[in-house]
């Protein structure tokens, strides 16, 4: 609506400006000719009717006055009519100059330049310009990706899923085969296809989080129940690596979420914490209330990050390892599905990195004046 305004306002302005441009040609030419017809009256009854060849010329000339009045009214329609077309010409030049730019735009690299009369549009049309490029290379950036996150998914499925069919192989083989061994097989065999559901997991939620914006259903809920019942599940995963978690929440931190979304944010951030962790260390989750807003730290201790990495770790299938082995990691979607939910919520989430201690805040608010979907 705004640019609609602003394109009519420039068409006012051009019109207008055409327009002036035009009547002040007309104006000039004809003061010049009345300027140029007073000169010459001048000169002939100063001098020139004393020279006889010139005293001629006017007695022919302006001989009879009403010849000379048509003669001068045609002189002047002659010229008003030839800056009309001068300038109505003029505007199609300005169209042609508008076409081409429109194809520089499209397929060209160099800035757009018009005259000056088309300033207005000269600055809108590198605006387009410069988005759209934009647009182009941050697509082209997300394609790519996209593509190798394929690839080194395609990696990771190929790896557990040649150990299962390896173990299965010699069970189906190995005929005589004592019972401890048999279940060592079966063990391996299991974790491995269980990291193999993971994965594919992955894949789906890579297209569901690429095609669709996820939709919030709120209720409210204890904030600190929820966040006892997550680490509580994450004792298996702590207890294999050697880690413990401590909770220190607030009571009753009641707020208004959609819960199942929420849940998936720390759980999120409590398997990127247990991934990234040095072993025999503790992570802590620190929950209380900050004016309107409850606050979230989950901290660990692990190898320092980069202000550089700090800074990507909530794009898209960005991930930390640059080794992307199928221990470590999944697609690099985690955290930034993390970020577009407590952002739908209205909240923020940050990560902070001093020295070996890493940290992550995620701040909600309490009610749903900042919520995005709440207010739609």
């Amino acid at each position: 609506m705004n640019a609609s305004h602003g394109l009519k306002a420039f068409r006012r302005t051009l019109s207008r400006r055409i327009f002036l441009r035009f009547l002040g040609a007309v104006v000039v030419y004809t003061v010049a000719l009345f300027l140029l017809l007073g000169l010459a009256s001048l000169f002939y009854y100063s001098i020139g009717q004393h020279i006889d060849w010139v005293s001629r010329l006017a007695h022919m000339l302006f001989g009879n006055m009403a010849g000379v009045l048509f003669a001068a009214a045609l002189v002047l329609l002659i010229g008003w009519a030839i800056l009309f077309f001068y300038y109505w010409n003029r505007t199609f030049h300005y169209l042609e100059d508008l076409v081409n730019a429109t194809e520089t735009v499209c397929v060209a690299q160099e800035q757009v330049s018009l005259p000056e009369e088309l300033m207005e549009v000269e600055r809108r049309l590198n605006d387009i310009q410069h988005t759209a490029l934009r647009n182009a290379r941050a697509a082209q950036d997300a394609e790519q990706k996209k593509n190798d996150l394929i690839v080194y998914l395609a990696h990771d499925l190929k790896t557990p899923l040649t150990s299962v069919i390896g173990y299965l192989t010699l069970l189906a083989d190995e005929r005589e085969i004592s019972p401890e061994l048999r279940q060592k097989y079966l063990s391996v065999a299991l974790d491995r296809a269980c990291r193999l559901e993971e994965l594919i997991n992955e894949f789906f939620e890579i297209a569901r989080f690429s095609l669709v914006h996820l939709p919030l259903d709120p209720v409210r809920i204890d904030l600190s129940l929820m966040l006892g019942q997550i680490v509580y599940e994450f004792q298996p995963m702590l207890q294999e690596k050697h880690l413990t978690c401590k909770l220190s929440a607030a009571p009753e931190l009641i707020v208004l979420c959609d819960g199942n979304k929420i849940q998936r944010v720390f759980d999120n951030l409590l398997r990127n914490a247990v991934n990234y962790c040095y072993p025999n260390t503790e992570i802590v989750v620190i929950a209380s209330e900050a004016g309107e807003d409850i606050r979230v730290q989950v901290l660990n201790h692990g190898a320092p990050i980069r202000q550089d990495k700090l800074e990507r770790l909530f794009e898209q299938f960005y991930r930390l390892d640059s080794a992307r082995t199928s221990q470590t990691g999944g697609s690099g979607l985690g955290l930034a599905i993390a970020k577009e939910i407590v952002t739908r919520h209205g909240g923020t989430i940050s990560a902070h990195c001093d020295g070996e201690l890493i940290s992550f805040t995620v701040t909600l608010p309490k009610s749903s004046e900042k919520s995005k979907d709440f207010i739609e």
